[in-house]
């Protein structure tokens, strides 16, 4: 399968200029439920919102770090290479602003690329059609700094879980741009938890898990991180987190990996159906 890197870009900017209709739905849902200050601040949200959309223009300036989940089936050497060319397209004509840095030198190729980028997972999946499927999301450092991983003992259970999470957003204050949404990575191993808390913010932010248990996990989260009263930006009020979603696998008997992927208000994601070579978008206002 090829894919075409300029139609890639253009996906990537309607990422970076438009949230998806779930996202937004929330964040206009919240800034009604808000007053005084709180509000103010929702609403210039709403009007920054706006304003990228019918500008295409990224609504931050931070455009984060873009990060691909690739389900169906692509031949890998070639969707990297055509992936990278669309990431260093998107740099230059979205803008994007260039953020891949070397660890150690701090020096900046000047198109988001460089060692171990673009990140891209690859995975067996495919959507009800049996089509490929590209779900992109772009993460700020603001609020990829504030996520966490921890191993607890197993016998902490979900109260361990509910304490992690809690106490993560504690933690993170107003440093990630609160309202923020809250992906949680619970079992596999250390490193597929975290891999398992930044696809929960790939779901619907407006639903619950089909388990009985993990919807009532979520929906508890939402509740005590919201009674926080961090509120929009940390000027407090009623609005901390305005999605909760949590995606979990089997682990080892000894272990329960628990990992917090906080994202700012900004959830800038988007999934697209590959068929015969070109993108479909879904899920856009």
């Amino acid at each position: 399968m090829t894919l075409d890197p300029a139609e890639i870009a253009k996906v990537i900017r309607l990422l970076e200029s438009e949230l998806p209709l779930d996202v937004e739905c929330l964040l206009r849902d919240a800034t009604a439920r808000e007053v005084g200050l709180s509000r103010t601040v929702m609403e210039t949200i709403i009007k920054n919102v706006e304003y990228a959309r019918q500008n295409s223009i990224p609504m931050c300036q931070d455009t984060g770090t873009l990060i691909f989940f690739l389900e169906g089936g692509f031949d890998i050497r070639e969707t990297e290479e055509e992936i990278g060319e669309a990431v260093a397209i998107a740099t230059e004509e979205a803008p994007l602003r260039p953020n891949t840095v070397n660890p150690f030198t701090r020096e900046n190729d000047g198109r988001n690329l460089g060692r171990g980028n673009p990140l891209i997972h690859f995975a067996a999946g495919s959507d009800s059609d049996g089509l490929p499927r590209i779900h992109i999301i772009a993460k700020g450092a603001g609020s990829e700094n504030a996520s966490r991983t921890c191993m607890l003992d197993p016998d902490q259970g979900l109260e361990g879980v509910k304490r992690i999470v809690v106490d993560a957003v504690r933690g993170a204050g107003s440093k990630p741009c609160p309202p923020i949404f809250v992906g949680v990575g619970i079992g596999g191993s250390h490193d597929h938890s975290a891999l398992l808390a930044k696809k929960a913010l790939l779901m619907d932010m407006r639903e619950r898990s089909r388990d009985p248990m993990v919807a009532s996990l979520e929906a508890d989260l939402l509740e005590e991180i919201n009674r926080l009263g961090i509120g929009p930006m940390g000027f407090g009020g009623k609005t901390t987190a305005l999605g909760v979603r949590a995606e979990w696998a089997h682990c080892h008997t000894a272990s329960l990996p628990v990992s917090v992927c906080i994202q700012c208000w900004a959830l800038r994601r988007v999934s697209c159906t590959v068929k015969n070579g070109r993108l479909t978008v879904d899920g856009h206002a």
